[in-house]
């Protein structure tokens, strides 16, 4: 993949950390439910693409608005925390809620706003046959030139409840884990001090390269 047509990729799937939850129970269910709120984001985004070069923060403003309320972002922000979670705060964690939401939108607004036509298949819906409180989503984005590239959402449900994204997988990795080590990597850089690290994060965004991380053979 092209730089531009990684960044967007990377864009359009950090972006739908914010895919609203659901009550659903079998496989086709949910899979009609990621896709209906897939699209539904889609159709938000090309409404607001020219206010992003007019007024960035009412983009940002609208865009939030729009993922507001439907996903669990503590979880994914303690997730990405790691063992580092226990030394924080309850107002640092929601202090560094706030910046990885922000650090997704000042690193890949521009990419998503810039992406030419594309569409969106959700292949399939799996629940865990272990755990029927997990699940993963397979997806398709193919591009307005005939690529095609595969996403997998991670899902998860606390006790039988509603369904709710926890994690992304593009073109195999895990962004996440990724976000993950490199928390880690700011914490060993910043000698263990957390609030060093949530205050500089956004840099850190800017700086961790998932890019080439999606385009390895």
């Amino acid at each position: 993949m092209i730089a531009l047509t990684q960044r967007f990729l990377l864009a359009l799937t950090l972006m739908a950390f914010g895919i609203a939850s659901v009550q659903a129970g079998p496989e086709e269910d949910l899979q009609q439910y990621v896709d209906e709120n897939t699209q539904r984001l889609v159709a938000k985004l090309n409404e607001e693409r020219g206010l992003y070069e007019r007024d960035p923060e009412a983009f940002y403003k609208n865009m939030d608005d729009a993922l507001d309320g439907f996903v669990d972002f503590r979880r994914i922000a303690a997730r990405v925390m790691g063992r580092y979670a226990r030394q924080t705060t309850p107002e640092q964690r929601d202090e560094f809620v706030a910046k990885f939401k922000r650090s997704l939108f000042d690193s890949y607004a521009q990419a998503l706003v810039s992406a030419e036509d594309f569409k969106i298949k959700v292949n399939d819906a799996t629940i865990n046959p272990q755990d029927d409180n997990r699940a993963s989503v397979a997806m398709e984005v193919t591009t307005a030139s005939g690529n095609r590239h595969f996403v997998t959402y991670s899902m998860y449900r606390k006790d039988g409840g509603d369904w709710m994204m926890e994690n992304v997988i593009v073109e195999g990795v895990n962004i996440g884990l990724s976000f993950r080590d490199r928390f880690t990597q700011e914490m060993e850089a910043n000698r263990g001090q957390v609030q060093a690290v949530i205050d500089g994060w956004s840099d850190a965004v800017k700086s961790l390269n998932l890019e080439d991380e999606v385009s390895k053979p």
